[in-house]
């Protein structure tokens, strides 16, 4: 008689938790009477994102990017492409601003590129940077070559 006892407690505790369970499934329906409830469609997002405001591809400050941009600089001057090692000069400015190295090798591939003035900037730039740079006489040889030239073509 106990089993039986214990039986018929446990099936009455399991149909009062299966009525409880159903409990607020019913609390949620709507009534019966009252009309489907109309959503409106979410409006789409203009897409605010374009290339001139978007989040910058890399970060600003990145040493490692700039050895990486003035080794594939020199790799494209050795090559002759004067324009892709111009950018990646500039590119290695912009990774690292202070580092001297990028406006040596800016200043040779403008000079190559027959660019005297953006030569000039590049290479005055080098030494402000950089001083007491063991090939500073060089360069400044070469900055005055460049003014002469520079000068020659105006006249």
């Amino acid at each position: 008689m106990n089993l039986l006892r214990k039986v018929s407690v446990l099936c009455l505790l399991a149909g009062a938790g299966l009525c409880f369970a159903a409990w607020p499934a019913l609390a949620q329906d709507p009534p019966a009477n009252a009309p489907p409830k109309k959503q409106d469609a979410p409006k789409p997002k203009p897409n605010t994102d374009s290339p001139v405001q978007s989040a910058p591809d890399q970060p600003k400050w990145d040493p490692l990017r700039a050895e990486k941009d003035i080794e594939i600089g020199k790799y494209y001057m050795k090559k002759g492409d004067m324009d892709a090692a111009i950018d990646r000069f500039q590119d290695a400015t912009d990774a690292k601003p202070g580092y001297a190295i990028p406006f040596l090798y800016l200043g040779e591939a403008y000079e190559k590129k027959g660019k005297k003035k953006q030569a000039v900037k590049a290479y005055q730039r080098y030494l402000d940077l950089y001083p007491h740079a063991e090939d500073g006489d060089k360069i400044r040889k070469k900055i005055v070559k460049l003014h002469e030239e520079i000068d020659k073509e105006r006249s």
